[in-house]
């Protein structure tokens, strides 16, 4: 992080969510559910333990290097790990910064992704001053897609994503963005 920027918290609560940083713990719960193709349905395929490891470390070390990154999702009353939430870099050819999240299929349907992603997008505001906030998935992914709608963003382009192999019916993609709520007089 540079000097500067605005301290990092540790952890974000929601009504029923802890957003935190990552603990060893979390690798072996996180590996599983890389590794469940329907959690991996909408990207190249699932993870291996070491591939998920290696996610698990980038998304921690995001924080030093970016003051901002993915957090470890857990429901606080049973410490389960559901996922991970957060912002991440837009690759260089969009610019900007990436709400995303990934949950575990136990977890699925019960608001958790919009409920996280939303504390997400306000840290992103109220915190680090962003104008914007994106996020993109596969056109196929409909769940993603109702979130991002959900959470008051708009598809603003469509793209063939260069890191899935050609040929894939996961090439097309689409970004969707929100920008930042302007101040009122």
């Amino acid at each position: 992080m540079s000097a500067g920027s605005p301290p990092t918290p540790f952890e974000v609560r929601t009504e029923r969510l802890l957003l935190r940083r990552w603990r060893a713990d979390d690798r072996p719960p996180f590996a599983a559910m890389n590794a469940d193709p329907e959690v991996m349905r909408y990207f190249p395929g699932p993870l291996t333990r070491g591939e998920s490891d290696a996610l698990a470390a980038r998304a921690d070390s995001s924080f030093e290097e970016h003051g901002y990154g993915l957090w470890a999702l857990e429901l606080p009353e049973s410490g389960e790990f559901l996922g991970f939430t957060g912002l991440t870099p837009m690759p260089d050819a969009f610019g900007g910064v990436e709400v995303g999240w990934r949950l575990a299929r136990a977890f699925w349907g019960a608001g958790y992704a919009t409920e996280a992603a939303r504390a997400s997008i306000r840290f992103a505001f109220d915190t680090l001053g962003l104008d914007e906030v994106s996020s993109v998935t596969s056109v196929l992914n409909e769940r993603s897609q109702a979130v991002m709608r959900r959470l008051g963003m708009e598809p603003v382009e469509h793209f063939d994503n260069p890191r899935v192999p050609a040929g894939s019916p996961l090439v097309p993609h689409v970004r969707y963005a929100l920008a930042a709520p302007r101040p009122t007089a």
